[in-house]
């Protein structure tokens, strides 16, 4: 279970985006005081991250598993079981209902602790994307539609644009965690994101938790960077 959010650092999400353990290992020394939560995707599991996850676990540091899960009810099941395991933090799955459906049924069964993360439509497409996958309508729509189907099939919450915030939590309402990418200072470079936000403008929105990568990770000082971020996050909740 992820610890109560009434420390700003624990709505802060550091995405280990690195391409080795090594590195990902330093950046957790360098911001550790100042970062609740590491994010381990892709990249990073696939050269050892998981057995990263369970060292960071074990030292009482909170683990955001993005493996953005989605296949046949039994596989996703399976997957969702050996996460509870594990005992991650966070765990992540495309917001597909049979999907979601199939992840509550598996971690209740397993009496496990993991916070279950609907991923509604990714922070790098817009409209134009979703026309060319072969979706009708807006992403505005897609989000609100996969919202509600999140919240009917029991999820924990959401992984959603800043922009989408506010629409959301009338939705879901006031339980369910809102978990926002797209994250920028003012000034940043956007890189492939095109649904955007800064750190205080989400939280002000209604954001729970903030993911942020290349902000932190290609700063000269990232403890420094990540301890800014924080100092946002608390002008955020001021404005709420």
């Amino acid at each position: 279970m992820p610890r109560p959010l009434s420390d700003p650092r624990d709505r802060l999400i550091l995405a280990l985006d690195v391409a080795d353990i090594a590195q990902a290992r330093a950046i957790v020394a360098e911001t550790r005081d100042a970062v609740g939560v590491y994010k381990i995707g892709h990249q990073l599991a696939f050269t050892g991250g998981l057995a990263l996850a369970e060292d960071l676990l074990a030292a009482g540091i909170q683990v955001f598993l993005d493996l953005k899960l989605l296949d046949i009810d039994n596989t996703v099941a399976h997957g969702v079981e050996s996460v509870s395991r594990l005992g991650a933090t966070y765990l992540t799955l495309h917001a597909y209902p049979k999907a979601m459906r199939a992840a509550v049924k598996a971690k209740i069964a397993a009496g496990g602790s993991t916070t279950l993360l609907g991923v509604t439509v990714l922070t790098s497409m817009d409209d134009a994307d979703l026309a060319e996958a072969g979706y009708a309508g807006t992403v505005g729509d897609l989000v609100a539609t996969r919202a509600a189907q999140a919240r009917a099939a029991g999820m924990d919450g959401l992984v959603c644009s800043p922009e989408e915030v506010g629409n959301l939590r009338s939705i879901v309402g006031p339980d369910m965690l809102l978990v926002t990418p797209g994250i920028r200072p003012a000034g940043a470079d956007k890189g492939d994101q095109k649904r955007v936000m800064t750190p205080g403008a989400a939280i002000a929105a209604g954001a729970d938790l903030l993911v942020v990568g290349r902000p932190i990770l290609s700063a000269p000082d990232r403890r420094a960077a990540a301890v800014a971020i924080v100092a946002e996050i608390e002008a955020g909740l001021a404005r709420r």
